[in-house]
């Protein structure tokens, strides 16, 4: 393999791009033989098939083309299809799946988001199945999903999740349904017949889908409330795929507007139904539904945008380092010819910023990938304990969870404890209470799902025109080195995925404020100025005061009041509550950032491949978490300084007591100010005080200090990207 750059690097800079055994390491699953065969399998599938397809312009069409259902074939073929069944179901991954799809998916997504979409959209369809299923709808769509083995008389099934609905309601609010069942026929004995009507919008699959999850709402008295429902092609009645979507993104995978009306037995109900006083009432309504669908099926698609960014760097090396080649001015051997444009400081730090935000938002994804597998089987066992206590509803469960926060505050400060200081009796009590650790990891599962999707697509989608710009007009030409334009326009899709960023930001905004994962945040503050005792460039210590002054603020917040005495934080202000959630996901995603650092720096010295490069890696890896921490307390610290004190009035200029009219004690919140000759300089009017405030002034100028350094860890990340060895050219087709 040829390089291009430096031929040499210096010994303890970055001398290669981060591969397999890096990421094995930082993302935590070196130990998993299977996941590596799974990440190998389905590159070979993103590299080849898919890759193949885009160079050749496979995404100028709407359509489903012939071409592209090759993409089925090949996700059959590689075990992409089976990676979400358990063996049993015919699969080969055992236990929780959600680290495994989101491997599958951040692959495919380094080349195209479509064919990530059209593998993760099968699981989509099953998702609801999968998680609130009855034992005999899991058993026989899961593995009726599989690819037919030789001797199997059967047809694969291929599904679609139906839940958005036609324009205007689409994207709007998932608990506004178009679609309506109602019966068709109940004989005396007999299981009720339901007729279904749906039309969907922007339905994932569809051209080639045999199966539907559809969520529809009662018309009819007979049937309480709404639910998802299966149907299939051969259902009586209509089953109408539609029209194509007319996309400008991820035409790789298929998306139509379809049209049902069909008759289906009451069995089809996802979680199964009773009868009470003559009125049939589904056990799950659509919305419990996807609740459970969507805090798994979230993570993935926020790592396909981080895929993308880290997709990028190689591409933009290489066109910085080739960019005046060709003319008389630069001879082999010269700055110019071997750097080019990475002669310039600006092409390097802007190429930081994007390493460092596709880095941590990948750290978050797999951080949040690998929280919700270890929450899957402890969530299982949390419904199978309340129906044997018969504590039924939502309501009824968080009363009895209610009760024990307490004890969940409890563990997590005694976790954090050293051994020796903490009452093992006590701390092994709480740890085998399986109710305690459900609400530690509920806490945690409710903020890092939204977080993960939010931060990733948003904040990502925004870097990736950053990266494209980074090419010049290169960038959004059709044979554009790694295809950035194409990953850029999708990225905005993704964005909506899942339910668009408002929908991410309400969850946030009420769960953000639970006492319990307040509680860790707090433990997390205190194991970061651990790290940065011992790690002083690796950016902890700016990130423990940025989440300092996030506290701060929530509390301040939660009980604070504008200058017209309306509440600060609540449902409907989401000029507070957005933005503080925002603030937030910068936080998570530097943070999971620096524990996969750590990890690497423990655990590289066992791999043998990594050898004397290790040392490089693990300081270009800080120094990323260094730049990374400090725009993300930075961009926390604007955003709880604006709220902390952008809704208090700014004093008059001739009259300041005038504010106490409409807010009482606004007046204290500004003085006049005057020179000894009692002419007033040249200014709006008196100037604002911060009374009341001293806490987030105290913690604001704390933070400021904590960023000391942060830039010379952006130029030593620069350098590295000088003397980096990259291959030749792509090892995909453009």
């Amino acid at each position: 393999m040829r390089a291009s750059g430096t031929e040499k690097a210096a010994q303890s800079g970055l001398r290669t791009l981060p591969g397999d055994d890096v990421r094995q390491i930082m993302w935590r699953f070196s130990e998993r033989y299977d996941l590596q065969m799974v990440v190998q399998s389905t590159r070979s599938v993103a590299r080849g098939v898919v890759a193949r397809l885009v160079a050749d312009g496979g995404r100028n069409s709407h359509e489903w083309t012939k071409e592209k259902n090759e993409l089925l074939t090949a996700f059959d073929q590689s075990g992409i299809t089976s990676v979400f069944m358990d063996p049993s179901q015919g699969g080969f991954v055992d236990g929780p799946k959600n680290l495994v799809l989101a491997l599958v998916a951040f692959e495919l997504a380094w080349v195209d988001a479509g064919a990530a979409t059209c593998s993760l959209a099968g699981n989509l369809a099953l998702a609801p199945i999968h998680e609130k299923g009855t034992p005999e709808q899991r058993d026989y769509y899961m593995s009726h999903s599989v690819p037919v083995q030789p001797g199997e008389d059967r047809k694969q099934l291929r599904g679609a999740f139906a839940l958005t609905e036609p324009l205007p309601y689409v994207g709007v609010d998932t608990g506004v349904l178009g679609g309506k069942v109602r019966i068709a026929e109940w004989e005396q004995g007999k299981e009720p017949i339901l007729h279904v009507e749906k039309r969907g919008r922007f339905i994932t699959n569809m051209d080639f889908a045999n199966f539907v999850s559809a969520a529809v709402d009662s018309d009819d008295p007979r049937i309480k409330g709404s639910c998802m429902i299966i149907l299939e092609e051969g259902d009586p009645g209509t089953f109408d795929r539609g029209a194509p979507t007319l996309k400008l993104v991820h035409q790789l995978s298929s998306t139509r507007d379809p049209i049902f009306n069909m008759k289906v037995p009451a069995s089809r109900i996802v979680g199964g139904y009773t009868v009470k006083d003559g009125v049939i009432v589904p056990n799950l309504n659509h919305g419990e539904v996807i609740e459970a669908v969507f805090r798994r099926t979230r993570v993935p698609v926020g790592l396909m945008t981080s895929a993308k960014l880290l997709s990028a760097v190689e591409p933009v090396i290489r066109y910085q380092r080739q960019r005046f080649r060709g003319g008389g001015t630069g001879t082999p051997g010269t700055p110019r010819f071997e750097l080019g444009l990475q002669q310039k400081e600006d092409s390097l730090h802007r190429l930081v910023d994007v390493w460092a935000i596709g880095e941590a938002g990948a750290s978050l994804g797999f951080a949040t990938a690998r929280l919700l597998d270890e929450f899957d089987p402890i969530e299982c066992w949390k419904e199978s304990y309340f129906v044997e206590k018969g504590v039924t509803g939502a309501r009824a469960q968080m009363k009895e969870l209610r009760g024990v926060e307490k004890l969940a505050i409890e563990y997590i400060e005694l976790a954090a404890k050293p051994v020796g200081e903490r009452c093992e009796a006590r701390f092994t009590e709480l740890w085998e209470n399986d109710l305690v650790q459900f609400v530690v990891l509920e806490a945690l599962a409710n903020v890092m799902t939204p977080a993960c999707k939010l931060w990733n697509t948003g904040v990502g989608a925004t870097t990736m025109r950053e990266a494209v710009s980074l090419m010049g007009g290169y960038g959004i030409t059709e044979d554009c080195s790694g295809f950035l334009a194409q990953k850029w326009m999708d990225s905005q899709l993704e964005a909506t995925y899942e339910g668009p960023e408002a929908v991410q930001r309400r969850q946030l905004t009420a769960t953000m404020t639970s006492e319990v994962f307040l509680a860790q945040m707090q433990q997390w503050i205190k194991e970061l100025r651990a790290i940065a005792s011992r790690r002083p460039g690796s950016g902890a210590c700016a990130l423990a005061s940025g989440m300092e002054l996030w506290i701060w603020s929530l509390r301040y917040l939660l009980s604070g009041k504008d200058a017209f005495n309306k509440a600060l934080y609540q449902s409907q202000r989401q000029g507070v509550t957005f933005a503080l959630a925002d603030a937030l996901c910068w936080l998570l995603a530097s943070h999971c950032l620096i524990l996969d650092t750590l990890e690497l720096e423990a655990k590289g010295p066992q791999n043998p491949n990594l050898g004397e490069a290790l040392p490089g890696l693990v300081d270009f890896f800080f120094d990323l978490c260094h730049c990374q921490s400090a725009r993300s307390a930075g961009e926390a610290a604007r955003i709880c300084a604006e709220l902390v004190f952008g809704y208090n009035r700014h004093p008059e200029r001739e009259d300041p007591e005038a504010s106490e009219e409409l807010a009482s004690g606004a007046c204290g919140n500004s003085k006049d100010v005057t020179e000894k000759d009692g002419a007033r300089p040249v200014k709006a009017g008196p100037c604002a005080r911060s009374d009341g405030m001293e806490g987030f002034v105290r913690l604001r100028t704390k933070l400021d200090g904590c960023l000391t350094g942060c830039r010379l860890a952006k130029d030593r990340a620069a350098r590295s990207l000088t003397q980096v060895m990259i291959p030749e050219a792509l090892d995909y087709p453009v």
